[in-house]
């Protein structure tokens, strides 16, 4: 057995590298990052690609190891060189996310010293640092330094702790879900709907409260919803409102919403998964008058603070709900009783074991302070409402509703043919130009096509090149 057990300790032993090694890998590995970055000025934002990457597969999992270098070169080639790069300047398509380089650098640390984040006991410094930058973003939203909350892996388990948490605080059970209602508008991020399917609230009666003329929810509507909802014996319970809507980044009523969940015993839900952090923006503060009565919001750093995707966080105003929700103790676990100085992430959220994501968010803010961050919010501001006004001067073009955060829609109205069908093709011709990525949406049968514009390497370079592709492209397709 000894004979054995040294033999495979030999093997093992390999798993643990030397540092010459190391040193080696750390190189090629940084050469890889540099090279992605500085290309990044003059490399497309979308790559068209017949393979979709499948050299990928020729990779697979096997015995024998395989070389870094061969292992860089396809990631490159398969991963790098193939169809979106979210990294890029020219990426304004969806949410897009940032990928700041000191998060890199932060999750590098984390993952070396793979501290366990997810119970005090065990890394109290971890706990603490994560807490800390909790506590942060409630005193940013206006929360009571009671409040908690939760680094997640992005607004979708953000959203689904929200909603867990206030299916207990609100004591629904099986026997009264079908008379329970949740009150959401068209233009409520999908994952809300999820969020409910997962905790097994399907069943639940959802209202879809009408939008004003700026695509937000209207607060009017709202209550007069629960009125009839309350005069047929139906039980209203949870309200979701948006603070950047995915398709226009509107901003839902806020305020008036808060005072109608008040009033109607429901609970208050902000998802403000990309419109939260523009609140660094002083100008913007009258937009967020309400948030801090919200029961609970959804941060995206991962969005508008530029981190690489997966960080994501959830705040809950009541700690005691949300531990009420979560709070589960096994046995084996018992040596960490009465050790909790701080509130461990395991006790407020489905996690048990987690990354220790708050370094990848700690680092950039301690290295570069808040400055630049609302520097670069306030910018991507200026910029969506600088390319509002350019598209909405050049003839044949229609703009959506006035950008109050960094979305921006417009669509092209050609003398003849289809409309939709025309803006089909545009942005069509506009990915598979590939300098910029845009996306496009349908609202009431309507085809738009939106410019979201949020990644930190964006400016009004970007923004001109464009216009000047968006010309070219409908040029073109005029004449065909």
């Amino acid at each position: 057995m000894i004979d054995k057990i040294k033999a495979l300790e030999k093997i093992s032993r390999l798993l643990d590298p030397n540092q010459s090694q190391r040193t080696q890998w750390n190189t090629q590995v940084l050469k890889y990052a540099n090279d992605f970055i500085t290309k990044l000025d003059t490399c497309k934002t979308y790559i068209a690609s017949s393979d979709t990457g499948e050299g990928i597969y020729d990779l697979n999992i096997t015995e024998e190891p395989t070389d870094l270098a061969t292992l860089l070169d396809s990631t490159t080639k398969n991963i790098d060189e193939v169809a979106l790069n979210p990294a890029s300047s020219g990426h304004m398509g969806y949410i897009p996310g940032g990928g700041l380089y000191p998060a890199a650098l932060g999750d590098f640390m984390a993952a070396v010293s793979n501290r366990y984040a997810g119970i005090f006991y065990a890394a109290p410094g971890a706990v603490r640092l994560e807490n800390m930058l909790i506590r942060w973003m409630c005193e940013l939203i206006g929360y009571p330094p009671s409040a908690c909350g939760n680094l997640t892996s992005g607004g979708s388990i953000a959203n689904l702790i929200a909603v867990v948490t206030a299916r207990e605080a609100h004591n629904i059970k099986a026997r009264n879900i079908e008379q329970s209602v949740v009150y959401l508008s068209e233009q409520a991020h999908h994952s809300i709907q999820k969020a409910f399917r997962i905790a097994g609230l399907a069943e639940a009666q959802f209202c879809y409260i009408p939008l004003d003329e700026g695509l937000r929810l209207s607060a009017t509507a709202l209550e007069q919803a629960i009125l009839k909802d309350q005069a047929d014996g139906l039980q209203p319970f949870f309200i979701n409102a948006s603070c950047g809507t995915t398709n226009t980044g509107a901003i839902d009523p806020l305020e008036p919403i808060a005072a109608i969940a008040q009033r109607y015993n429901c609970w208050f839900h902000v998802d403000a998964a990309y419109g939260g952090f523009f609140k660094l923006v002083p100008a913007m503060a009258e937009k967020f008058k309400g948030i801090e009565q919200a029961d609970s919001v959804t941060l995206d750093p991962h969005k508008t603070l530029f981190l690489p995707f997966g960080s994501g966080t959830v705040l809950i105003k009541n700690k005691e709900k949300v531990i009420k929700a979560y709070y589960w103790l096994a046995d084996y676990m018992q040596d960490t009783v009465g050790a909790n100085q701080e509130i461990s992430p395991a006790d407020v959220s489905p996690e048990l074991t987690k990354h220790f994501r708050g370094m990848r968010l700690w680092l950039p803010l301690k290295l570069f302070g808040l400055s630049p961050f609302r520097a670069a919010l306030e910018e991507k501001l200026c910029l969506a409402r600088y390319f509002y006004q350019e598209i909405k001067a050049l003839d044949g073009f229609e703009a959506g509703p006035e950008p109050e955060l960094s979305v921006a829609m417009f669509r092209y109205l050609p003398a003849r043919g289809e409309v939709n069908a025309f803006n089909e093709k545009l942005i069509r011709a506009i990915q598979m130009d590939g300098r910029i990525f845009l996306s496009s949406t349908t609202i009431n049968g309507v085809y738009w096509i939106r410019v979201a514009i949020v990644i930190f390497r964006t400016h009004l370079e970007q923004i001109d090149l464009l216009l000047d592709i968006i010309k070219e492209k409908v040029l073109k397709l005029d004449k065909t």
